[in-house]
């Protein structure tokens, strides 16, 4: 597939100046130009190539997905809703211990301690928590330390960006844990656009990718929550389904529910017009389950994706090793998962067509891509 590569100024134009930006990180370590500061990507100083990495990786400048998708992935496990899919599970790490310190049902934490336990990686790459709860990439060797990093804060870790600067050191096999948007500037990464950048990107073995409905602006969510708590206290935070409609954020003196109205406007911007609820872009995908016992019990367990062979066989490794616990799938999981999934690509696609104000013009979605497209043409 080609792509239509073009430069920084481009890239400020069509994304920062968009308020497109994820804060993913991909344009950050391939040059000096470019950095990640207090949750924002900002520019130390002009470029005036006029083919860039920045703008070539860029999970918000125009891509055909259905092309990526096809390209990397069998064409047969693809769905329209999720992307490509070999498999659906329920799972939880075995040891409560994980389980504890992990996300959920610490299903992440174990498949990654796994690869490196195995060889698969030698590298993984995590986000982890810096002063004040900004999220940062960082490279952890060994299994100890990806547990102590098992947490999510809501807010985006610019994870690509220190994959970006191992890649360049080369000679490694990294493992990393991705949202949408940064699987994504992966992926695209994988087409080897540009020759100057073209071997960083077999040194990536593993991707995990997590469900996300949205990522929260590290600024916004700080000024709200020192309102309410010490920020030093806060332990982890979790949003429950839907209908409880409240972010709950734990501390040491107890747990505190949020309301979702105070909640969404910290969302980041950009995220109103992304598609991807699943991680359609790696190896495999994890989120929080759906149980019929009700939230206390599904919060301790995980819904999993399996997209390509690699994610497969280290899945089915946790499962003989008795790493991972598994449970049967309830009936409909993955109907209300594909029609959750629908949903965001469907408000993605509103929300531009409100800035475009033309269902021809997706900004950086192809107005004739099968899924998207059609949504495009048919709105509801």
């Amino acid at each position: 597939m080609e792509m239509n590569i073009m430069g920084q100024k481009e890239l400020h134009k069509e994304v920062r100046e968009a308020q497109f930006c994820t804060g993913c990180g991909a344009c950050v370590n391939l040059c000096p130009y470019q950095a990640s500061y207090r949750d924002e990507v900002i520019t130390l100083h002009p470029c005036d190539l006029k083919e860039g990495g920045c703008y070539a990786f860029c999970p918000r400048t125009p891509t055909d997905l259905d092309a990526l998708k096809k390209r990397l992935f069998d064409p047969k496990d693809l769905m329209p809703e999720i992307g490509a899919m070999k498999g659906f599970y329920i799972t939880r790490a075995a040891d409560a211990k994980v389980r504890a310190k992990g996300q959920h049902g610490g299903t992440v934490t174990t498949l990654m301690s796994l690869a490196l336990q195995e060889g698969v990686i030698d590298t993984a790459i995590l986000a982890d928590e810096g002063q004040t709860l900004l999220p940062q990439g960082t490279a952890v060797r060994d299994p100890a330390g990806v547990r102590k990093r098992g947490k999510s804060r809501f807010v985006v870790s610019p994870n690509v960006a220190e994959f970006n600067r191992l890649a360049k050191e080369g000679g490694k096999k990294i493992g990393i844990v991705a949202t949408p948007c940064q699987g994504l500037a992966l992926a695209k990464m994988r087409l080897k656009p540009l020759v100057s950048y073209a071997d960083r990107i077999d040194q990536l073995k593993l991707v995990i990718g997590l469900f996300c409905g949205w990522a929260l602006s590290w600024r916004n969510l700080v000024a709200l929550l020192r309102k309410k708590t010490d920020l030093a206290e806060i332990e982890g935070m979790d949003i429950p389904p839907s209908k409880y409609h409240i972010l709950q954020v734990y501390t040491k003196k107890g747990s505190m529910d949020i309301s979702l109205d105070e909640i969404n406007p910290c969302v980041r911007g950009a995220c109103w017009y992304c598609p991807d609820l699943t991680g359609e872009f790696s190896d495999i995908s994890v989120g929080s389950a759906r149980l019929s016992e009700g939230w206390e019990e599904a919060k301790g367990w995980n819904q999993v994706i399996v997209r390509t062979e690699r994610g497969q066989q280290l899945l089915d490794l946790a499962r003989e090793r008795g790493l991972l616990e598994f449970r049967e799938v309830p009936g409909g999981n993955l109907k209300k998962l594909k029609t959750a999934s629908m949903s965001k690509k469907k408000t993605a696609v509103k929300n531009l067509i409100l800035r475009s104000r033309d269902p021809q013009n997706l900004f950086y979605l192809d107005s004739k891509d099968p899924v998207l497209g059609t949504l495009a043409r048919r709105p509801e």
